[in-house]
């Protein structure tokens, strides 16, 4: 077996195993019906995409539940494959056609297809080899794209389902709109941002009143000539006498509107008057609708202000049209006043324009299996992690609207609908919808194509991503779906994902699944996941989203390259509790590169220790420990191997993951190396008991790299071959014998709990000595001369380990004595054990006295706060009981030691 070299050179360990696994079909999800099946569909990232920050927290924990699924025995399957993101890349497309100066109308569109195809192959879908280089194990024989031909039938074949039943109708209604892409955007392609500009006071005289006004405010006085009401709030008693009046409005073609009362108004805002646009707002278009005042659009497709918006107006781009609205209103004194003012207004995501609040004829869906979709989180058939999302989703599906379904792009999926040459689109009515001789609704077309125009519009990203968890196992297709396992690995296991997208598609995919998968079939066997972990936001140091933009996301690349895969996967897991936001810190990715370190000289020292035995396989390791030779540290790091698996067990199951990450780290570097392996080092110089500790450090780095694998899969790889676990080169990737506790006690691993209960103690004393010498500015390993108050219990319990103690903490000496306040010393307290440090003629009992009143004022504020979240019935009744009974560990801790604090400090006089 080869030696494990001096340091760790990840870049290479990482390529040989990443190819080592692939050729072996590692990744391969099939079909088993002796194992249980466990399946992650890939979120689906788009095809222009490239690796971010939350790419690589989102799959690394898709990657770590797939992995430790294969080590549990399950047949798991991940299935990766991307979005054809109809807006971003055509955006991309059209971006290099202008380099061009070309438009893709000069192409048509049959060629301008073609470019985006040809750009696909050429350069789209670069983030899925870069989720290799993170060591995804995904299957990537069965990599999709929402593009691909059986998919698109699929997506296309839904419509036409839907449309038959009623669910999908054409209606003018108001969208998001974008002025660059001439297309509608969903709400998650709108970016909100704070935009500094001014507000208009607007005066508008009464029609039988001249010389009398009501005043507005708004911040689009170009929008004005669309102006067809003014509202006030019916309860307001300043404009109660006004209502059912009429003024004359303020800019663009003269006419007289009347004031309103609408209960919207928010008096609070502005004058409480508010103009009535219902073309250019969503809020006015809703009152406008109450109170059937018909719409005025003065902007045309591209943000020009057209002809209704008069001739001083018509044919300005709309900024340009405001500087001239103002201008108009202070000649007619209709401008009251003007002041700075900032808001949030909504960017097209892609084309970084605002966008527009539109009436636009467009496709819209009823949504199916509303009330089924509810039940499936409420009742528990979905899980959501954390928990608190699922009344997210309900109060969502309690108020969900219809859905926008069509996109005025080419590249997507183009709506299957065709109309008779000759007819006006903007003209249909439902009746003219429903005559076949008029509108042909079918995947084929109609059998006559010549005398029909196909509809324009592609259906919206979402409409076909919502089909992924079932699509992509080749539904509705049955040998498709055989060939692809889908009565095997449907429904599918866990969804990682961000709270951002829970309405645009999780919920969609759930509705989804119940209308098409397995109908009549219960619910549970409909749903397409059981699980939902919800991933935090990644943010800077200052708190703000990491984005390309704003210059503040590191490249994971990068990170790779600095630290390695598994630094990157350890330490930004370490960094993210489940479901909260996470500041990125550079230098804890560093201590996952760190860790990795520690692992690798572990792992040597114990290959330079002495001789491998079989380590091939755990009944071999077992059978080589002799019980009988335990001494405490023996005990005590097989019970804490034995705790530390049982909270990984319980993180992977409550979906903890950084809680998982850090048990890990504690056992492995403080247990294991700071502890055992340097109390090891005697123990291997003596051949009575060498054999003993080093199956023990097989069998612990054995549990531990199996552990880790899921977490930090290539190092792991590498050691378990070194060090030989793998049986004729077998793949720790598929060892399938992970272990849990009542495993590892069943097969002889009894434990005396006294004698780890005692390491525990001297493991505590040792932190403080260390911890206390830290404080004092003195060396670790300098031989320091220590004085320790204590009962005659406590110091049997020392005196019977001082060689080992002495070793561990620095000391050159370890004596008994008693605290006087006569005796110059700095003193620390740990619960019982009172630690005296000489301190020599030169110390100060005022300044110890200050150190300790200090140390005392801090231990009052973690008190405090430690108290202040036992208080809280919101923590104490989510929190899982472990973390519970560590809170109140904690502050009998805490209180303990203000108590002995507070004793020494008034032995100090």
């Amino acid at each position: 077996m080869a030696s494990i070299t001096k340091s760790y050179e990840p870049r290479d360990v990482e390529k040989k195993w990443y190819a080592a696994w692939q050729a072996a079909g590692c990744f391969a999800g099939r079909v088993n019906p002796a194992r249980a099946p466990y399946c992650i569909m890939i979120p689906p990232p788009n095809v222009t995409g490239v690796l971010t920050m939350g790419h690589v927290l989102n799959n690394t924990i898709q990657d770590i539940l797939i992995r430790r699924a294969r080590l549990e025995g399950r047949e798991a399957m991940w299935l990766p494959g991307m979005d054809h993101a109809g807006i971003a890349t055509q955006t991309v497309v059209e971006r290099e056609l202008r380099k061009q100066k070309k438009h893709r109308r000069d192409l048509g569109r049959d060629k301008f297809l073609e470019q985006v195809w040809s750009w696909k192959e050429e350069k789209g879908g670069i983030i899925l080899q870069q989720l290799q280089a993170l060591g995804a194990s995904a299957d990537w024989s069965r990599t999709q794209f929402t593009m691909d031909p059986a998919y698109s039938q699929a997506v296309l074949g839904v419509f036409v389902d839907l449309y038959g039943k009623g669910h999908i109708y054409r209606g003018k209604r108001m969208v998001n709109w974008c002025p660059a892409s001439l297309t509608a955007l969903s709400d998650e392609e709108v970016i909100m941002k704070p935009v500094k500009g001014f507000i208009y006071q607007v005066r508008y005289e009464l029609a039988d009143q001249p010389g009398k006004f009501i005043t507005v405010k708004t911040t689009r006085p170009e929008t004005i000539p669309g102006d067809v009401a003014i509202a006030v709030h019916p309860e307001d008693p300043r404009y109660a006498a006004w209502i059912g009046k009429k003024v004359r409005r303020a800019l663009g073609p003269k006419a007289e509107i009347p004031i309103i009362a609408d209960a919207a108004v928010d008096r609070e805002f502005g004058t409480g008057a508010l103009k009535i646009t219902p073309a250019h707002d969503k809020v006015d278009f809703e009152i406008g609708q109450r109170h059937k005042l018909a719409p005025i659009d003065v902007l045309t497709p591209d943000g020009t202000l057209n002809a209704l918006a008069g001739p001083e107006l018509a044919g300005m781009e709309r900024f340009a049209g405001r500087k001239k609205a103002v201008e108009l209103l202070k000649e007619s004194g209709a401008l009251v006043k003007e002041e700075p003012y900032e808001n949030n207004i909504g960017y097209s995501e892609r084309a970084d324009v605002p966008i527009e609040p539109r009436l636009t004829w467009q496709w819209w869906l009823k949504y199916p299996r509303i009330e089924e979709a509810k039940a499936a989180v409420r009742d528990g058939h979905i899980k959501f992690h954390p928990e608190r999302w699922s009344k997210v989703y309900l109060h969502w599906l309690e108020n969900i609207q219809d859905w926008c379904i069509s996109r005025q792009l080419w590249w997507g999926h183009r709506i299957p609908v065709w109309y008779a040459k000759g007819l006006d689109k903007e003209t249909l009515t439902a009746a003219d919808l429903a005559d076949p001789k008029k509108v042909h609704v079918s995947l084929a077309g109609p059998a006559d194509k010549a005398n029909w125009v196909q509809e324009d519009d592609v259906l919206d990203t979402w409409a076909s991503s919502w089909l992924w968890p079932f699509a992509t196992l080749g539904w509705p297709d049955k040998d498709a779906m055989a060939k692809a396992g889908y009565d095997y690995f449907y429904p599918t296991t866990t969804l990682v994902t961000g709270p951002d997208i829970i309405f645009f598609w999780v919920a969609r995919m759930i509705m989804a699944g119940l209308e098409f998968v397995r109908p009549g079939e219960p619910l549970e066997r409909r749903i397409p996941f059981k699980h939902v972990y919800f991933t935090g936001i990644i943010r800077d140091a200052s708190g703000r989203k990491m984005s390309k933009s704003l210059g503040n996301s590191p490249d994971p690349l990068d990170l790779i390259a600095k630290y390695g895969a598994d630094g990157l996967r350890f330490g930004i897991i370490s960094i993210a509790p489940q479901g909260q936001d996470i500041r990125f810190q550079e230098d804890r990715i560093e201590s996952g590169k760190n860790f990795c370190n520690k692992l690798w000289n572990a792992c040597r020292f114990r290959q330079m220790s002495g001789d491998m035995a079989d380590n091939s396989a755990l009944a071999a390791i077992l059978a080589r420990l002799e019980p009988a030779k335990f001494d405490a540290d023996d005990h005590a790091i097989l019970d804490r191997l034995l705790s530390t698996t049982r909270e990984v067990d319980r993180s992977f199951a409550e979906f903890e993951f950084s809680a998982a990450v850090q048990a890990l780290y504690g056992f492995f570097w403080n247990d294991f190396c700071d502890w055992y392996v340097e109390v090891s080092k005697t123990k291997l110089q003596d051949p009575a008991t060498k054999a003993n500790c080093l199956a023990i450090q097989d069998l612990v780095l054995r549990q531990t790299l199996h552990l880790l694998h899921p977490f930090t899969p290539f190092i792991t790889e590498e050691l378990w071959q070194l060090l030989g676990y793998g049986a004729e080169g077998k793949l720790l990737m598929r060892d399938s014998q992970l272990e849990n506790c009542s495993q590892l006690a069943g097969r002889g691993l009894q434990i005396d709990s006294a004698a780890a209960a005692l390491i525990g103690q001297l493991k505590a004393v040792v932190s403080q000595v260390r911890a206390f010498k830290a404080e004092h500015g003195e060396a670790a390993n300098k031989a320091s001369e220590l004085i320790v108050e204590a009962s005659d219990a406590h110091w049997a319990v020392l005196e019977a380990n001082l060689g080992k103690l002495k070793r561990m903490m620095g000391a050159a000496s370890v004596l008994r004595g008693k605290m006087s306040p006569d005796a110059p010393a700095t003193v620390t307290a740990y619960g019982s054990w009172n630690l005296i440090k000489s301190r020599g003629r030169g110390s100060d009992p005022a300044a110890e006295k200050a150190r300790l009143a200090k140390e005392l004022e801090t231990l009052a504020r973690h008190i405090a706060g430690t108290e202040a979240r036992l208080a809280n019935e919101a923590f104490v009744s989510k929190a899982p009981p472990a973390v519970l009974d560590g809170a109140k560990k904690q502050l009998a801790d805490q209180q303990a030691r203000q108590a002995e604090l507070t004793r020494l400090l008034k032995s100090l006089g």
